[in-house]
């Protein structure tokens, strides 16, 4: 019972993230923003939708019940809902699930991102390990870390470019990245 209810949150917390991305594309696509990335995005939305088919698939066949470890998982999962919150916070408007670019933005250096560049990233990738690890659905903890890891390692560079190019995002971070 206690699995439902926690997946369920989580499902409704991303459904409320839908809506909030959703508000705030408009807001910049009206201020002259602009979509890059969008070839994979439907991809991410599959591996998103699918980890959770793949979890509720997984503890009901294995009949899994609470890992040993659940008090401390539920401890940093609950702390990763903070970051998460935190992240959305800190870049108000321009907080979304797709890549939306607004040339000339100042880039936003608050909150965590004061810290690392990608927090909303390690905050999925965290996630992705420890809701399954909570239950013992380790195959997928294991494979949807490895699906995400990939999903990011096509999303951020495409991310990173557009920011480069049409933002502050080099002087911000003091430093130019090279082009792979």
């Amino acid at each position: 019972m206690l699995f439902f209810i926690i997946v369920f949150l989580v499902i409704a917390q991303r459904i409320t993230e839908v809506f909030i991305a959703k508000r705030n594309e408009k807001w910049m696509l009206l201020q002259g923003a602009y979509e890059v990335g969008a070839s994979h995005y439907p991809y991410m939305i599959a591996l998103h939708c699918s980890f959770f088919l793949f979890l509720i698939v997984e503890v009901l066949t294995n009949n899994s019940s609470l890992s040993p470890l659940f008090p401390l998982f539920f401890i940093l999962f609950m702390a990763v809902q903070a970051l998460r919150i935190w992240c959305l916070r800190s870049l108000g408007p321009f907080w979304n699930t797709k890549i939306i670019i607004l040339p000339g933005s100042q880039i936003v250096k608050k909150g965590p991102y004061v810290f690392f560049r990608h927090p909303n990233y390690a905050v999925v990738c965290l996630e992705i390990v420890l809701l399954p690890l909570m239950f013992q659905a380790y195959f997928t903890a294991f494979c949807f870390t490895l699906l995400n890891i990939t999903m990011l390692s096509v999303r951020i560079p495409i991310e990173e470019k557009a920011l480069r190019e049409t933002t502050n995002y080099n002087n911000v971070f003091k430093k130019k990245i090279s082009e792979p």
